[in-house]
């Protein structure tokens, strides 16, 4: 596709409030070996994150796999959480708006957590006949997933029979031996790879991601074309001409000299309420490590211009701002009104206000020394949010070398999973 589909401004910080110029122009410049070097990656599929998004050869069987699942289904409950689960959510709101299924489409719901009340709502508002299950963990090993699972796979045997059941279910995990894989096999379930190379919080434009999108309607295509799009502009550009590596710069220098430990993303726009939960995970668990990186923090316009922006403007001043902005206009027309206090609405459509709001909190936030960058798109499609998940996981790698931590582990997390495994073992042996 011919250019981006969002356009990047950071001039709102650097200067008074934000970054001096010359530490950003010093901080870019240095990424230049790193832009090359990754490029490098991308092009010999070393880099499988980066590689992932020019790929077409797998869209094939990733549609033709939707298409199966969709084939008779009512609902297709998507299990797994975390990285498992966020890119799906970011990519089907474009299509579902919150409201539900797309026409002619199966309701895709996530399900990323473990309690037991939304599982109980689940069933009694779902026909097992018609519902689908699919299953993802890259390790095969992740408690929740295994439980979530397991309650389904009871669920669906007690009403509709175990072959049946199991012949509802797919299961997304990395080809290699692991508990879901083992019980998938076991069961005759339909399983699918995942990439070994690829790690969950980074997996949104493999099938982990593009395989929900497509039974709820998505353009896959679209969206690895825009992914596609967004690293051409940044790994084949010069660093002071690449988006990722200005928003790179732009958060390492602001931590380290403004004392800017809180990132926040706020889209201006309902469809990419999801895609600021899904940056929240990718730049937090990536970067949060030997005591760097900096916390996100997601908001969403214009909502949280009354719960938030007191405290970003007079609060503390340790945060920098991402703001989404979509093009302004249009919508539903309002009905006229002779009251005074409302006249200067009259024939004025939502998104009137909306773009009003946006430009205001922005020219705001700017002009109380308030480090802001801001993203204009046209509209959220398949390829604008193919294109802003392919720069900001370029910009969370390109951090991550500032930073010099390794973007791709997690040891904390896996610290945290093994005593919750412990935990319940042990109240197993005392029960």
């Amino acid at each position: 596709m011919a250019g981006l589909p969002y356009a990047q401004d950071i001039a709102g910080a650097l200067g008074a409030g934000g970054l001096d110029r010359s530490a950003f122009e010093r901080l870019t410049a240095a990424l230049g070996p790193d832009l090359e070097d990754l490029q490098r990656q991308r092009r010999s599929g070393e880099a499988a994150v980066l590689a992932a998004a020019d790929r077409t050869d797998d869209l094939g069987a990733i549609e033709a796999a939707a298409a199966a699942i969709a084939d008779g289904a009512g609902t297709v409950a998507v299990l797994g959480t975390g990285g498992s689960s966020l890119g799906g959510q970011t990519l089907v709101r474009l299509v579902d708006h919150g409201f539900g299924p797309a026409p002619g489409r199966p309701r895709v719901a996530f399900f990323d957590n473990v309690d037991p009340a939304t599982f109980q709502a689940l069933f009694k508002a779902s026909d097992p006949a018609t519902t689908r299950v699919i299953a993802i963990s890259k390790s095969g090993g992740t408690a929740e997933t295994l439980l979530q699972t397991l309650t389904c796979q009871k669920w669906l045997a007690d009403a509709v029979g175990p072959a049946r059941a199991a012949a509802a279910f797919t299961v997304l995990t990395e080809p290699k031996d692991s508990p879901l894989a083992r019980f998938a096999a076991s069961h005759g379930m339909t399983t699918l790879a995942h990439d070994l190379k690829i790690g969950g919080r980074y997996s949104a434009l493999t099938n982990v991601g593009l395989l929900p999108a497509a039974i709820a309607g998505v353009d896959i295509r679209a969206v690895r074309a825009g992914a596609s799009a967004a690293l051409d502009a940044s790994l084949l550009a010069a660093p002071e001409a690449s988006p990722a590596a200005l928003g790179a710069a732009l958060s390492v220098g602001l931590a380290r000299d403004r004392g800017c430990a809180v990132t926040v993303m706020m889209p201006y726009i309902d469809a990419l309420q999801p895609f600021a939960f899904w940056f929240r995970q990718l730049w937090a668990e990536s970067l949060g490590k030997d005591g760097q990186g900096t916390l996100p923090a997601n908001a969403l316009g214009a909502v949280d211009q009354h719960s938030q922006l007191q405290l970003y403007l007079a609060g503390p001043a340790d945060k920098m701002f991402t703001l989404i902005l979509g093009a302004a206009g249009g919508g539903p027309t309002p009905m006229a009104t002779d009251d005074p206090d409302l006249r200067y609405l009259n024939g004025r459509p939502l998104g009137d206000l909306l773009g009003a709001e946006q430009e205001a909190t922005a020219a705001t936030l700017i002009a109380n020394q308030r480090p802001t960058r801001i993203f204009r798109i046209g509209q959220a499609d398949a390829a604008t949010l193919g294109a802003l998940m392919a720069h900001f996981e370029l910009e969370t790698i390109l951090a991550a070398r500032l930073l010099k931590v390794d973007p791709f582990d997690q040891p904390a997390v896996e610290e945290g999973k093994a005593l919750a495994r412990r935990y319940l073992e042990s109240a197993r042996t005392r029960g």
